[in-house]
């Protein structure tokens, strides 16, 4: 039986900045990203392992197709990598912005000042 190809992926050039930032605007696929940001070495099947195998199949599907990830096989497993190089090459800093932020609770009340 042959390999499967890899899955689509932008290539560094066709990198969209409105599709990446959808990809990181769900709080999951960040929390992906973030492991991933960290080096922690993680591959397909327990990179979110409390979530049913058919959203995390979504989640990955949607990092890979916006180009935040791509995946190595090694052996049987297929391990997650973060295009950090790719993304810094066609968004400097955008990257690491988003991994300083750190999630908001969505009931905290904003605290701006009124202008």
């Amino acid at each position: 039986m042959p390999a499967a190809a890899e899955p689509t992926r932008p290539c560094a050039e066709d990198l969209d900045l409105a599709e990446v930032l959808a990809a990181l605007g769900h709080p999951v696929r960040l929390d992906i990203v973030r492991k991933l940001a960290s080096g922690e070495r993680t591959f397909c099947g327990e990179v979110v392992p409390d979530l049913p195998r058919s959203s995390v199949t979504h989640h990955l599907k949607t990092l890979r197709e916006s180009g935040l990830i791509s995946r190595r096989p090694q052996g049987r497993k297929l391990y997650l990598v973060l295009r950090r190089d790719d993304l810094e090459r066609c968004f400097p800093g955008l990257l690491e912005l988003v991994l300083a932020c750190r999630s908001r609770p969505l009931d905290s009340e904003c605290d701006e000042q009124p202008l």
